[in-house]
């Protein structure tokens, strides 16, 4: 038996046609039937999973980047950011002018004004087309939530993010995403130590785990596994950790892989 791991988006669901090809559909079905285990393992928290990838026929969800992990319908452990800590980023996202949003386990946070980074705001119409983060809003605090997710301008000289990011750097990881996207996580936790409890709760060995990614919020786990999977259109810092390059999403690459490792 072996697991196969996957990221969600632009890995299992196209950006280009905003669904799971059916060649990664049969192919899901065909390793579950030759008795390997499939898991979602995204920087998504649970809430924010589409409706499309939480109809699959999976075996778990790892979600928040490691902290929030559900097998078999069995919440097997969570964590999230304390109310005080979670208050005191709320608090510093606004004494530095640092735009983004909080995402949690049952809902998604914004702020109550506009923000002037756009990718922010379509992030906050597309969670409220999933009927999240209407609500409440960041400035209500006292909430707990799992991790952030922020957009930077450094052309913009009210935006002392390197000031945020020291006083942040004891609690929390910091992901760059490029082009001004941060993902800022729970220190110690990843889709690496999400994959590495799974591996232990289900007694696998490391040669048994399969991970398949694009962007740099995979390179813990790709840095972790041994068949590292990486899709055509990838992020180049997976490169040094990748083992096999596979198709695009939308030309069958998780299918083809998938018959590259023998898997089908």
């Amino acid at each position: 038996m072996g697991a196969l791991f996957f990221d969600i988006d632009d890995t299992l669901l196209s950006g280009v046609t905003k669904k799971v090809p059916e060649s990664a559909l049969e192919g899901i079905r065909k390793v579950k039937e030759n008795g390997h285990k499939v898991l979602i393992n995204t920087g998504r928290t649970i809430c924010s999973v589409p409706p499309i990838i939480k109809k699959l026929d999976v075996d778990g969800f790892l979600c928040g980047c490691g902290t929030y992990l559900i097998y078999k319908n069995e919440v097997l452990f969570e964590s999230h950011i304390s109310i005080e800590e979670g208050n005191r980023y709320i608090d510093l996202m606004k004494k530095y002018h640092i735009e983004g949003f909080l995402e949690g386990t049952d809902d998604m946070y914004f702020s109550e004004r506009v923000s002037q980074c756009e990718p922010v705001e379509s992030t906050r119409r597309y969670m409220a087309s999933m009927g999240l983060g209407r609500e409440t809003s960041m400035e209500k605090k006292n909430f707990e939530y799992d991790k952030l997710l922020i957009h930077i301008n450094k052309k913009d000289p009210n935006c002392r993010y390197q000031e945020f990011f020291a006083s942040i750097e004891d609690g929390i990881d910091i992901i760059d995403r490029l082009n001004g996207m941060y993902e800022l996580v729970q220190k110690g936790y990843s889709k690496a130590t999400a994959i590495e409890f799974m591996r232990q709760h289900l007694g696998l060995t490391k040669d048994e785990v399969y991970v398949f990614g694009d962007s740099s919020n995979d390179q813990s786990m790709f840095e972790y596994a041994k068949h590292s999977i990486a899709m055509k259109k990838h992020d180049p810092v997976l490169d040094p950790y990748t083992e096999y390059v596979t198709d695009t999403v939308e030309n069958d690459g998780v299918y083809k892989a998938m018959q590259h490792y023998g898997l089908i």
